[in-house]
């Protein structure tokens, strides 16, 4: 087995809130219901296995010394007949570490945008329950929100078989993502938005830009997915369909603090009719720009 460090990624130096925050990314990457890699279920129980131990002060103080003999069936007090993961919850066939013998829960503090427990994401996502099956088919309702409603996150009240039911709908959901709650399964409808252009958690604006702008450089304001405008440089000589990224002004990830990017393609508006004056500076222009060749 590997290095308990190595496997989540981190320091010997690293904090308590740093190994939950890499538990926490490699249980999500490596979840065997997620994951089809022949190697995801060994993968899985190694994460589980490293997080019981870095995750205890006292368990990794003897880990540092010892090393990984103090926690099989032929080291100290850790090993024996007892599983030191019997309080890990069971998901499937494989075991989720939700919250471990040391009371340190990865997910402490984590919003997971309405859902109770790190199962209710396992199951909107890969459709199994903290039973470890695959439920039986259940109703499935479909709800139509708005854009700006899909990039904020919403509540909605909904009639469900003649009862009123609240539901929360987490930022940055995608048109056809389906949402699995405790007695029902929705499917998100989005409306397109005129404006914006979406993909995956980043959006895309196509600009117009005057010709002129184009040619000398100038400022111009841009509208961004939450209604803020802001703005931005101009270079001179920027050419048609070039583009300009605006990191982290995207979409929200789902249940997570990152948010895509918004990329600005600029459509250089060239006029379909001119003065004669302005013809004769542009044919100025053009001999000059010749004569420069040479």
């Amino acid at each position: 087995m590997s290095n308990y460090y190595d496997i989540l990624g981190i320091s010997k130096n690293a904090s308590l809130h740093e190994i939950k925050a890499a538990y926490r990314k490699q249980a999500l990457k490596w979840h065997p219901d997620k994951n089809n890699a022949p190697e995801a279920e060994a993968k899985f129980k190694e994460i589980n296995q490293a997080y019981e131990v870095l995750a205890d002060h006292k368990k990794k103080e003897i880990y540092d010394q010892v090393g990984h003999d103090a926690f099989t069936s032929r080291g100290s007090s850790f090993g024996g007949s007892r599983d030191p993961f019997q309080n890990a919850y069971q998901n499937g066939p494989f075991t989720y570490t939700y919250t471990s013998s040391s009371g340190n829960n990865p997910f402490e503090g984590v919003d997971f945008g309405g859902f109770s427990d790190p199962f209710d994401i396992f199951e909107q996502f890969f459709g199994f329950g903290p039973q470890g099956r695959q439920r039986q088919r259940r109703n499935t309702y479909q709800i139509t929100i708005s854009f700006e409603e899909a990039i904020a996150g919403t509540t909605k009240e909904v009639n469900l078989n003649g009862k009123s039911k609240t539901i929360k709908i987490p930022a940055g959901v995608d048109d056809g993502n389906h949402i699995r709650f405790s007695d029902f399964d929705l499917v998100i409808r989005v409306k397109p938005d005129n404006r914006f252009k979406r993909q995956g958690q980043d959006v895309i604006t196509e600009i117009s830009v005057p010709l002129t702008t184009a040619i000398l450089g100038g400022i111009l304001s841009v509208d961004t997915i939450t209604g803020e405008q802001i703005k931005v440089k101009i270079k001179p000589g920027t050419q048609p369909n070039s583009m300009l990224r605006l990191r982290e002004k995207g979409i929200p990830h789902l249940n997570s603090n990152r948010r895509g990017d918004h990329y600005l393609v600029f459509k250089v508006n060239i006029p379909d009719k001119i003065t004669a004056r302005q013809k004769k500076i542009l044919e100025d222009f053009e001999n000059e720009s010749a004569s420069s060749k040479y």
